[in-house]
Order: structure tokens, then C-alpha cells, then sequence
């Protein structure tokens, strides 16, 4: 140019322009020099400085816009949270359907002492002794899922966490209420399972006196995990969400629903009002914490397989300790044995409907079944694939003997060891025996069934074989006759 570009008398001599180039190879914006310090034109090495510096800044947009989308999709993992957490989170009239302080005080919860709220919640629990809740035998089939709340929270008054740790009451009870809400209305893996995981750990602590091995935090946190361990549970195994590429899948590597099971509990926590460890100290927080993990991961049934031989070992050891105090020191001062021990009780707690008496395993039984004909459903039309054989409806006849499978393979394990391990968890095994001899009854009388229709099949065959084979005979034998002319066979005419 030879005039002037504007009113201060600058004038451009010579350019350099370059495109900047993303790592996505796309262009997204210009870079542009003009008038070299010296006067001189641009040369091929200003060009070649000037490409990277375009690269740089190119990588630069990226990164920032990366970025940028980064605090987006955190923001929208916030909002989506609030959401959830506003509609599964205990509502203040739900709470007061338990916690009765309008009722009894005409005060809302917060305006409310600890001491009183505590006299209110225990006068609406259900008592121990008359819920059965001490027992191995334990049912839901007759209790209400909101009574059931109720017998949850009862649980930490029992182990004494309430006082001890000081837990609000009007906190204890809206985790309690929204953990019930967190549990979708699916066939098996809902609200009922949850509870009865829970009650089964605080049986086992209790009755069957494994808590003289842990501490009361620690047998806190493992009651706490086992009432969280199967939230939001979606009614399908770990393989359906890995063939499916469900979100879950993509998020998590391993152990898929059990780590959502997890974070789902973690993220209550966040929640102040729901935070039944807000009173905990920073190394109890994370003890706590700690345990859940390894008690919510442990009930992926493909991690209990690889513990069985430690759990035996240390089974063998306490069978043969000479006294009570050199078996609890020997769980008791080891971590990892603490640790084994308690994920075998997540196991033989999330087993436990197959040790009922056989009017409640065989109900529920039929449920388990019904999810996963479910699935199964769902794999021949979504995915377009033939179920195994237990999550084929088609296959129902084969339940009992499916169960006597599951049974043996699974369950007789675990509950052999238990009571080894613990006479008072004795009546655990001595259920499973007598519900495996049900279904081997019911399974043998299958067996006969089948074999009596294939024996049928088979006499049938054979008899349209020999009808095949007279047909021939006869048709053959009229040939002759007429080769014959007719005459008779049994005389003949001189």
C-alpha cells in the first residue's frame, strides 16, 4: 500500500498470514503479521517461525475450548444431580410420617432438640423382638415397605451407633427414607432386597456374634453398606450393561452396577441432611467410607469366587483355636482378615432369601426368576440374542433345576464355612439343605416328566416305523393276489 491505512500514517509494507490449525486439523481463526521490524519483506524462515507459533496457538484454542466444555458438562452433572436428589431425597412431609414432632410438639425438625426428636423417633419404632428382627428367619413378605424404613433405622438404635456416634435423628431418618426412595420398583433388586441385605448383616453381627471381631464403627459402616448395596439397582446384571454399551459400562471398567451402587451411596453423603457421619472425625469419615467400598464391591459374585480359599483358611484357624481371645486377635488385628471376613457377609447376606423357610424362598425364588426372564426378554428383542438357559422364560419348567445348580455351585460354600466359622449361624445352612431338598424334588420330578415324554415320543416313533413297515407288507401281499387272478389261497378248483 502506498497510502496510509488510517489518520496516524501507518502504512502496510509487506504481510505474512497463516491459518491456525486445531489438532482436529480444523481451521479456527488467521494469524497475521505486517511490516517487518527491519523494513526487509518476510522470508521463508519468518514463515516457518510463524507456523509454529499458529500451531501453539491453534493447541492453545483447543485446550481452552476443551475446557470450556469441560465446566459446561460439570455444570450439567451438578444440575442433574440437584434434580435427582429433589426428587428422591425425603421430603419434609415425608419425614414427619416418622419423625412426629409437628404431631407431638407442633415444631418443625429444626426447631427441635436432639434429645427430644431421639424420644420421638423410638417411640414410633417397631420392637425388635416382635418384627423378628434378631432372626435368620426373618421375613418381609408381611411388613409394609414403609415399615420396613422403620425397622432400618431400629437397626442403628440396636448397635448402639445413634448415641454413640451421635447421630441426628431427623438425619438417620431421611437417609433411611431416601435410601427406600433410591431403590427403583423393579421385580427383585428393589427396596425389600435392600432391607433384607441389611437385616441379614445386623443378624449375622448380632446373632450370629461376628461383631466381637470389629469395632462399633466399623459394624456401622457395614450395616450402612449393606442397606445402600443395590440402589438404583436397574433390574439387569453387569454382562446385559456391557452388551447393551449402557452408560454405566462406559463409566466404569469392572464390577459395573456394584461401583454405581456405590458412588449412588457416596453422593447421599454429600448431602448434609443426609449425612448420618457428619459427626465423625476426619480419620472416622474415612474409615467409614472405606468400608462401604469394600463392602458394596464385594458382592460382585465374580470377586467372592477368588476370596472363598482365604475365607476358609481363616475358618480352618478359628475352628481350631483353643479359646474365644486368640481367634477374635487373630481377625481382630489383621485388616485384610477383617476385610475377607466382611465380604463373605456381603455375599452370604445378598444369598440370603435361598436359606429361608421354603414358604419365603420359594415366593421369592419365583421373583429372582421373573427378573431375569425380564432380561432375558430383553436380550432377544433389544439385542438380538438367544438368553441363557436361567434368563430364558421359555425355559421356566427348568427353575428346581437351576436352583439345585445355583445352590451347589454358589450358595453351599458360604454358608458351610459360616457355620464352621459360627454355630449360631448354623440355622443359615441348615435353611439352604432344606430348601435344596425341596427343589431336588421338584427337579427330579421334571427329570421324570421329561423322560416319560421322550419314552412316549420315542414308542411312538417306533410304532409309525412298524405301521410303515405292515404297509408295505400288505401292499406287496396284494400284488401277488393279483398276479394270482384272484384265486383263493386256501383252496383250489380241478
Amino acid at each position: 500500500m502506498k497510502e496510509p491505512v488510517d489518520e496516524t500514517g501507518w502504512i502496510i509494507k509487506n504481510v505474512l498470514s497463516l491459518p491456525i490449525v486445531n489438532k482436529k486439523e480444523e481451521i479456527v481463526g488467521i494469524a497475521t503479521f505486517y511490516n517487518r521490524k527491519d523494513g526487509k519483506p518476510f522470508d521463508e524462515y519468518d514463515e516457518q517461525i510463524t507456523e509454529t507459533l499458529t500451531q501453539f496457538l491453534g493447541w492453545s484454542l483447543l485446550n481452552t475450548d476443551t475446557y470450556d466444555k469441560m465446566n459446561k458438562l460439570e455444570s450439567r452433572k451438578n444440575i442433574a444431580s440437584e434434580m435427582l436428589m429433589y426428587h428422591s431425597k425425603c421430603t419434609d412431609k415425608e419425614l414427619q410420617t416418622i419423625l412426629k414432632t409437628k404431631e407431638m410438639l407442633d415444631k418443625d425438625t429444626a426447631d427441635c432438640e436432639q434429645k427430644d426428636m431421639l424420644k420421638i423417633l423410638q417411640e414410633e419404632l417397631p420392637d425388635p423382638t416382635d418384627v423378628e428382627l434378631y432372626e435368620f428367619h426373618f421375613s418381609d413378605l408381611d411388613v409394609s415397605e414403609f415399615d420396613l424404613i422403620k425397622c432400618g433405622i431400629r437397626c442403628f438404635f440396636e448397635i448402639n451407633a445413634v448415641i454413640k456416634f451421635k447421630i441426628p435423628a431427623d438425619v438417620l431418618t431421611r437417609w433411611m427414607y431416601t435410601v427406600r426412595k433410591g431403590y427403583r420398583d423393579i421385580t427383585y433388586h428393589n427396596w425389600r432386597h435392600g432391607f433384607n441385605v441389611g437385616q441379614t448383616m445386623f443378624t449375622l453381627l448380632m446373632t450370629g456374634k461376628i461383631k466381637k471381631y470389629y469395632t462399633d464403627l466399623e459394624a456401622f459402616a457395614m450395616i450402612t453398606a449393606a442397606f445402600c448395596h443395590d440402589i438404583d439397582h436397574r433390574g439387569t446384571n453387569n454382562l446385559y450393561q456391557l452388551k447393551s454399551q449402557a452408560a454405566l459400562a462406559k463409566l466404569h471398567g469392572s464390577s459395573i452396577l456394584e461401583r454405581h451402587h456405590l458412588e449412588y451411596s457416596k453422593t447421599l453423603l454429600q448431602d448434609e441432611s443426609l449425612n448420618i457421619f457428619q459427626n465423625l472425625n476426619q480419620r472416622q469419615y474415612e474409615t467409614v467410607v472405606h468400608l462401604m467400598e469394600v463392602a458394596i464391591i464385594a458382592t460382585d459374585l465374580a470377586l467372592y469366587f477368588k476370596k472363598r480359599t482365604m475365607f476358609q483358611k481363616i475358618v480352618d484357624y478359628v475352628e481350631k483355636s483353643e479359646t474365644e481371645e486368640e481367634a477374635i486377635k487373630y481377625i481382630s488385628s489383621d485388616p485384610t482378615k477383617k476385610e475377607i471376613v466382611m465380604a463373605m457377609m456381603m455375599t452370604g447376606c445378598d444369598l440370603s432369601a435361598i436359606t429361608k423357610p421354603w414358604e419365603v424362598q420359594s415366593k421369592v425364588a419365583l421373583m429372582v426368576a421373573n427378573e431375569f426372564w425380564e432380561q432375558g426378554d430383553l436380550e432377544r428383542t433389544v439385542l438380538q440374542q438367544q438368553p441363557i438357559p436361567m434368563m430364558d422364560r421359555n425355559k421356566a419348567d427348568e427353575l428346581p433345576k437351576l436352583q439345585v445348580g445355583f445352590i451347589d455351585f454358589v450358595c453351599t460354600f458360604v454358608y458351610k464355612e459360616f457355620s464352621r466359622f459360627h454355630k449360631e449361624i448354623t440355622p443359615m445352612y441348615e435353611g439352604l439343605q432344606n430348601n435344596r431338598v425341596e427343589w431336588k424334588l421338584r427337579a427330579d420330578e421334571y427329570d421324570a416328566k421329561m423322560a416319560l415324554i421322550e419314552k412316549q415320543r420315542k414308542e411312538q416313533e417306533e410304532m409309525a416305523v412298524k405301521k410303515a413297515v405292515n404297509g408295505e407288507v400288505e401292499a406287496g401281499d396284494e400284488g401277488k393276489e393279483g398276479k394270482r387272478g384272484g384265486k383263493s389261497r386256501t383252496c383250489e378248483i380241478f
